[in-house]
């Protein structure tokens, strides 16, 4: 990588990234733009893979579940649109990526937590 790019690189990456992984419940402050007003909106959910661990165009997945109706929203690491991501629950898990988690509902489509 030449002395531009990493000076780039460097400028467009966030620092106040807290540590998670697959299997945390985290909430992701997002801004939205609506016409010509900003906004902030809360997403809750559990964190079923993520890529590219902190390069630039690392990215992770969300899943969340609202009237037995399944979402999932993947998001940019070092997006400016992401105004905060905070921890709530550290998950116990043995894989990275959770996609098992789709088939699943109720009870079982729960992730422990750790102690």
């Amino acid at each position: 990588m030449n002395d531009v790019t990493r000076r780039f690189v460097s400028a467009q990456t966030k620092t106040n990234i807290p540590l998670f992984k697959a299997g945390d419940d985290i909430i992701v402050s997002q801004k939205i733009k609506e016409g010509d007003k900003d906004r902030i909106q809360n997403i809750r959910g559990t964190v079923i893979a993520r890529r590219h661990n902190n390069e630039i165009g690392a990215t992770f997945t969300v899943r969340k579940v609202t009237d037995s109706v399944g979402i999932e929203l993947t998001f940019p690491l070092h997006s400016p649109n992401i105004e905060k991501i905070e921890v709530v629950k550290i998950g116990k898990v043995r894989r990275a990526k959770l996609y098992y988690l789709r088939d699943r509902k109720g009870k079982r489509a729960k992730v422990k937590e750790k102690k």
